[in-house]
């Protein structure tokens, strides 16, 4: 049987609250610039959660054509499609530079949540004397809304509308499954070229959680409670963690099958060398210990045919939660010892469906500029988190391989392990 194709990562698209595109990106990780302030989107008075992740200065209209097509996309879907159009361009790879039923997209998503200006006048049509009446809605309620309203909060739509901006006819599926979503989009995107299904795929995912119906929910969820300097509040596996902050954000990387990305002349940043996931459902309100974080880790280091001592650096999930941190710490522990690791949330908090690709994308520029950056806000070692947390200097030299973690709050867990070129 012959072997399987070797994946490939040729280009990396990112739409982030540290930077739009690769350069601004890898230039706030390596001048340790955090991307967490006070949210502006919305009034946060009073509610104990001032601080978010937000994307300033973004502008669709710079990436999006023809411009029509914002009409029904919401910012998460817009935030996909330039995260995807920046990855093609990062690659090299114009529209015509491979067969259009050979490129594919694998996209992740979350639960859109609309506008509320959208739904307002909806809204006060079923109304009566102060009270909403649920049964005016079919009557009264549509006359108000864009007819094309719902094609805008879908998730499966990032992975549509990436395909038409880029007349991708292969292979095409979403994933919602929190913050495992871009992940798991990239480890089948990978698996469908090594079955022959394509040669290139474009794979991430987007998310937007600085939204009003999130911030109401905030109090139920492990969010900081932090309100001094924004900049020091998330602190991953250090002892004075208290929760993780809301952001948003889209990635997108271009795989491919290497024989395609060598005939075209692309420069490799990295391999795909191996991919696991596993499940642990929470019991009884307890949290997770951990052990779908150590299955993945086995699978995606066995599916690599490498060791513990191959990895140079673990890039962590580190949502900078007491009980997160903690499990993730004693399985990267356990399986990995002291190998060093980088938590990127750090810098840009939890960006949901939007976490897993623009996580590994530091790992992948790390692997290609020889330096992995370092995890903000580290300053007391917790003992209860026994890992090897970069935090004085970025790591230099270190082994050409590192493995990429992920956990969503419902109990899936990745693992993924990528190399250098």
């Amino acid at each position: 049987m012959s072997p399987l194709p070797e994946v490939v990562i040729t280009g990396a698209g990112i739409v982030s609250p540290i930077g739009i595109g690769r350069a601004a990106f890898w230039g706030s990780l390596a001048g340790r610039l955090s991307g967490i302030h006070r949210i502006s989107a919305f009034d946060v008075a009073g509610t104990g959660f001032p601080f978010g992740a937000e994307i300033r200065d973004f502008d669709p209209k710079d990436f999006v054509k023809p411009r029509k097509s914002l009409k029904v996309m919401s910012r998460e879907i817009q935030f996909g499609v330039v995260a995807a159009s920046l990855a093609m361009s990062d690659a090299g790879l114009a529209a015509d530079a491979t067969d259009a039923e050979r490129l594919g997209v694998v996209f992740g998503a979350d639960m859109m949540h609309c506008e509320l200006d959208e739904v307002a006048n909806a809204y006060r049509r079923c109304t009566t004397d102060g009270r909403f009446d649920a049964r005016l809605w079919g009557r009264c309620a549509m006359d108000e809304i864009y007819p094309l309203w719902m094609l805008k909060y879908l998730p499966n739509m990032p992975a549509c509308h990436i395909a038409i901006a880029h007349d991708a006819r292969g292979p095409n599926n979403s994933h919602s499954l929190g913050e495992a979503s871009s992940l798991t989009a990239i480890g089948e995107a990978a698996r469908i070229i090594e079955r022959g299904a394509a040669d290139v795929m474009i794979a991430g995912g987007a998310s937007s959680r600085i939204h009003p119906i999130i911030w109401a929910r905030s109090p139920l969820l492990p969010v900081s409670r932090r309100e001094d300097d924004p900049a020091k509040v998330l602190r991953p596996f250090d002892a004075n963690r208290d929760g993780f902050i809301h952001g948003e954000g889209a990635g997108a990387l271009i795989l491919e099958n290497r024989r395609h990305a060598e005939a075209r002349g692309a420069k490799i940043l990295a391999r795909v060398a191996g991919f696991g996931g596993s499940f642990e459902p929470g019991s009884n309100g307890k949290p997770v210990q951990g052990d779908a974080t150590r299955r993945a880790i086995r699978s995606a280091l066995g599916s690599a045919g490498l060791t513990p001592r191959d990895i140079g650096h673990v890039n962590a999930h580190g949502l900078s939660t007491v009980a997160d941190d903690r499990a993730e710490a004693a399985a990267i522990r356990d399986l990995l010892g002291d190998v060093p690791v980088t938590a990127p949330k750090s810098f840009f908090g939890n960006l949901g469906a939007g976490t897993g690709v623009i996580e590994l994308a530091v790992s992948v520029l790390a692997l290609d500029a020889g330096e992995v950056p370092v995890t903000l806000n580290y300053e007391q070692p917790d003992p209860a988190c026994p890992v090897n947390v970069l935090y004085r200097q970025p790591l230099k030299g270190s082994s050409p391989a590192a493995l990429v973690l992920n956990q969503s709050s419902m109990g899936q867990s990745v693992a993924m392990v990528i190399c250098k070129g």
